[in-house]
């Protein structure tokens, strides 16, 4: 499935959902724009510093919270790795 339908899918279902705010929203659209760099694989392999960069968050904590509510809510699956030399996996779950 192309990132612009995962985006569409995306955009439907946040519509229903109260929880979403724009930091959300930010993060998942930069994790599409990740993964269509890297020839749409799933998951995706990302150090947290690259994600960051990508959405424009500046803190760890900003990063870490938002990550994990899209995991909580059931838009991705996020394993992180807690090694500095592995990166953590993202499942995109639409599409």
């Amino acid at each position: 499935m192309k990132p612009s339908d995962i985006l569409y899918e995306f955009w439907d279902a946040i519509s229903k959902d109260p929880r979403i705010t724009m930091r959300h929203i930010g993060l998942y659209a930069a994790l599409l724009c990740l993964r269509r760099k890297m020839g749409s694989v799933n998951p995706l392999c990302l150090y947290s510093c690259q994600v960051m960069e990508a959405a424009k968050m500046m803190t760890q904590c900003t990063y870490h919270q938002y990550i994990k509510q899209l995991d909580e809510f059931g838009y991705i699956r996020y394993e992180p790795s807690f090694k500095k030399n592995q990166p953590s996996k993202i499942f995109f779950l639409l599409g």
